[in-house]
């Protein structure tokens, strides 16, 4: 393949990748689990990290592979959360594929903002990094792992949405 024909394949895509990271924010602020579930491969993991410099030691606060996002998400309705409307910025700043343009890892930046409900004032939510592993294959692009990497550190009682 020349040239030419690898920047086509590399930006074609790119775009197959920016759109997944994108449909992955969409879907979580319509609180579409499934359809968010749907975008991700059999072999996900998920995990919500934190570095605090009182402890001066990375923090996980959260980590699951599919099957326990999905037993989260099916049990968000048991518990007393907050049901603020959460809505995610993400821009995504590198793209790099490996494996002869069969994976690529993403580091994108993230902003969450939260509407509440009583009285509708929006506030700056977290702040932070997503890091993300996609496979494309014949069918597309799927996320395969995310750990998003805060610095934000105080994210209030009751949020037991993944971010």
């Amino acid at each position: 393949m020349g040239q030419i024909e690898n920047i086509a394949l590399s930006a074609g895509s790119r775009v197959l990748v920016e759109e997944l990271v994108y449909n992955t924010a969409m879907r979580m602020d319509e609180k579409d689990f499934a359809g968010y579930l749907a975008l991700c491969d059999q072999g996900y993991k998920y995990r919500i990290t934190a570095y605090s410099p009182e402890i001066r030691k990375l923090m996980t606060w959260l980590e699951h592979d599919h099957k326990g996002m999905k037993l989260l998400f099916d049990n968000l309705p048991k518990h007393n959360s907050d049901q603020s409307m959460l809505s995610r910025h993400v821009t995504v700043y590198t793209v790099r594929f490996a494996d002869g343009g069969k994976s690529a890892d993403v580091v994108s930046g993230l902003q969450v903002f939260r509407t509440a409900n009583d009285g509708g004032i929006t506030t700056l939510f977290a702040v932070g990094k997503m890091h993300d592993r996609v496979v494309l294959g014949e069918d597309g692009a799927r996320l395969a792992g995310r750990t998003i990497k805060l610095d934000t550190r105080m994210l209030g009682i009751g949020h037991h949405v993944p971010i």
